[in-house]
């Protein structure tokens, strides 16, 4: 099968950026693309040059820090991709190097795990670059090959499948032996690597209880007993599957009630295939007791894509009271407060709480369900 190559939002936004002496760095999960992407921008810049830093001798290369020995190697190109930049100790001292001496040159470096990428680039390239995060594909560019009735067709295979690029377009049998093999073979891949982390069932085992809760507060306490672990190792390795792009997290939201929860999150995946592997739950939607929270962690995800496609900083909360009062997500943007609830079916359509509207007047309040999610989400 020849993969399609769907247009990435992101192409528009990091070309401005070429040639205008910053190092571009590409963050991302394994296999949403982004070897892809930074290939579609060599096809179109002449005298480009590709690196997969997992590759020793690459890796030794740029190790040495031997300015002469590297600009030998990468000769006259002007634009030079480092592939999973990670790889290589003290990357951003090499980075600095070359942007440093030779700064018409445009490098970019591409990383699936941003906790060793981004320690190791933040200081010695601070003020000399310029950060992406590359997501699972959303609606938005889906829609360059599907039209809307498609995608409302395929809704139900997004939700049970996700939108990894390799994906989203085979049939059912080979979406779901691809899906396992993403979560054996490279989920743990950056985690297990980073302190001496050896016990891989221990971390299927957090990610599984985590896929239970979906849509849930998280309790860090009651994932230590179930897991007979510390609770500081609980957070540690939850914080280590943000950084690796496994999962992200939402805060609560708390101004001004003394009853709001203000100090809870709520973990959703970045994409929903590699949930529902990890349960081994392809079932379709009809037949699911889980489709709420799996329509809430769509919806949420879609909507971060949407912001980074609109080039828009929106800060994201669930809002609750200790009365068990409820919002699934607030944004706040543009100097307002947005408050959305997610109900895929449509048939209810719940009003905001009282407190919620009488503590914060100038809210808006939508529901999001079937019929509507396309004006939300592109």
């Amino acid at each position: 099968m020849q993969p399609y190559i769907y247009k990435r939002t992101l192409m528009d936004k990091i070309a401005p950026w070429l040639f205008q002496e910053k190092v571009i760095i590409l963050y991302g999960p394994r296999q949403v693309g982004k070897t892809t992407l930074v290939n579609e921008i060599i096809k179109q810049q002449p005298d480009s040059q590709y690196l997969n830093c997992e590759r020793q001798n690459v890796n030794d290369l740029l190790a040495s820090l031997n300015l002469e020995k590297i600009m030998s190697f990468l000769g006259s190109s002007r634009l030079i991709v480092f592939d999973e930049a990670q790889k290589v100790s003290r990357i951003g001292d090499v980075l600095k190097l070359l942007i440093d001496t030779y700064p018409d040159k445009q490098y970019i470096a591409t990383g699936s795990s941003s906790f060793e990428l981004s320690n190791e680039i933040s200081e010695p390239l601070t003020g000399r670059n310029i950060k992406f995060l590359m997501f699972p594909l959303s609606l938005s560019e889906l829609s360059g090959r599907y039209d809307r009735f498609q995608l409302d067709d395929k809704l139900s295979f997004f939700l049970r499948f996700g939108t990894y690029p390799d994906i989203v377009d085979r049939d059912e049998k080979q979406k779901m032996q691809l899906l396992d093999e993403l979560t054996s073979d490279y989920l743990f891949r950056d985690v297990l690597s980073f302190d001496n982390i050896r016990r891989s069932d221990m971390l299927v085992n957090l990610l599984k209880a985590i896929a239970l809760q979906l849509g849930n507060e998280v309790s860090y306490r009651e994932l230590s007993n179930l897991l007979k672990l510390s609770v500081e190792t609980v957070q540690k390795y939850l914080q280590l599957f943000e950084k690796s792009f496994v999962l992200f997290s939402l805060p609560s939201f708390s101004r001004n009630l003394r009853n709001e929860i203000a100090r809870s999150r709520k973990f959703y995946f970045y994409d929903l295939g590699v949930r529902n592997s990890l349960l081994q739950n392809f079932t379709l939607p009809e037949n699911r007791s889980d489709m709420g929270a799996l329509w809430e962690n769509f919806c949420i995800m879609g909507r971060m894509k949407k912001h980074q496609a609109e080039g828009r900083k929106a800060n994201m909360y669930f809002w609750r009271t200790y009365q068990q009062k409820e919002i699934d997500l607030i944004e706040e943007w543009g100097g307002k407060l947005k408050a959305f609830e997610f109900k895929f079916s449509g048939k209810r359509n719940p009003k905001p709480p009282k407190e919620f509207i009488n503590t914060y007047p100038n809210v808006t309040f939508k529901v999001v369900n079937r019929e509507n999610y396309f004006d939300f989400l592109i």
